[in-house]
């Protein structure tokens, strides 16, 4: 329990900080964050008290996700162009200090939980925010393999995107214990139609690959700030986009295709006037799609860490069943006939399974 080295932490702060004086107070873990252990602490830094929170490797976690010593690097580029990222402020990659590497960051205002927001935001702040988070998700984009900070060069550079993606996924389904064939359907459909929608190298740019409702933070309706960079990579644009719209982060809000909280054309114009470029709602779908099957495998293999007795959480067992409910997506986006969208759920119309 981090409660037992909190001192161990005190005398880390104070040296990385320079610090005279270092008290810390810990309020809690922060909910949410499965891969992720996310502690507030109040630091009282010779006298002027810091909000802050420790982010930690959870005690297993998957290969996607990036550990402490590269987000805290992601987190300073995405913070250089203007995002309303939470700014980094000491690493101590050793793990020496709480058993495991971290990061300290400053602790932003707001709520995260999806279900509360997109059940209770008014119809025009969800519009405004939509556009909001639109024009959040340019800045990153603007970020390329040109103009990026050389502390980014760990990152891989695909070549053929959607190929190199469909192909990991494929790999991801063969180390998992038990058959996926609706899965590997999906894959063989997605491959079929990429020749249409697949860019070339010359599309990538820094993409959040994480950037959902969930993961941002909302205080009276208005974002405060952006969060969880430990997926970000190169990548096509159109997958932040996608992954943004796709229907599993819509938290039963289905008629609020961006993110629901609001319309798939306030979030289209917010990237455009942000400088994103004009969207191609094409490419966005496809990318939804994609987003549905990346996510179908992400939760099989977070209820794998509970199977496997790595690390027994119910949280962990539970998500696995969400594979089902993108399973379902697949089939009727992808039109295999018999399978129907889901009835579109508004607002004030009661809480999705």
């Amino acid at each position: 329990m981090l409660a037992n080295k909190i001192k161990a932490v005190e005398e880390f702060i104070r040296r990385e900080s320079g610090a005279a004086h270092v008290s810390a107070e810990l309020i809690g873990r922060l909910g949410g964050g499965a891969i992720q252990e996310n502690w507030a602490l109040d630091l009282d830094l010779d006298g002027k008290v810091h909000a802050v929170v420790l982010r930690a490797d959870a005690p297993s976690g998957i290969a996607e996700s990036w550990g402490k010593v590269q987000e805290f690097a992601l987190l300073k580029a995405a913070r250089a162009t203007g995002v309303k990222a939470p700014a980094p402020l000491w690493l101590e990659p050793s793990g020496e200090i709480i058993g495991q590497p971290f990061y300290i960051a400053e602790r932003l205002s707001g709520s995260a939980d999806p279900r509360k927001l997109v059940r209770n935001i008014e119809e025009e702040q969800g519009e405004a925010l939509a556009r909001e988070l639109g024009a959040e998700l340019a800045k990153l984009h603007q970020v390329t393999l040109a103009s990026a900070p050389a502390d980014l060069a760990f990152l891989p550079k695909p070549s053929a995107l959607v190929a190199e993606r469909l192909a990991h996924h494929r790999a991801q389904l063969d180390r998992l214990p038990e058959a996926q064939p609706v899965l590997e359907w999906a894959i063989n459909r997605l491959e079929d139609e990429a020749s249409t929608y697949a860019r070339g190298a010359e599309a990538l740019r820094l993409c959040h690959r994480d950037f959902r409702t969930g993961n941002y933070l909302v205080a009276d309706g208005k974002l405060t700030g952006v969060l969880d960079f430990e997926f970000v990579g190169w990548s096509d644009p159109y997958e932040d986009l996608g992954w943004f719209c796709a229907r599993c982060w819509r938290f039963g809000m289905y008629g609020a295709e961006a993110g629901g909280i609001g319309s798939r054309a306030a979030f289209y114009a917010g990237y455009e006037a942000g400088g994103g470029g004009a969207v191609d709602d094409g490419k966005v779908r496809y990318w939804e799609q994609m987003a549905a099957l990346r996510w179908a495998i992400m939760s099989l293999e977070q209820a794998e860490r509970h199977l496997s007795g790595r690390e027994r959480s119910m949280e962990l067992a539970l998500t696995g069943l969400v594979s089902l409910e993108m399973e379902y997506d697949l089939l009727v986006d992808l039109r295999l006939p018999g399978f129907k969208p889901l009835p579109k759920k508004r607002h004030g119309e009661g809480d999705a399974a």
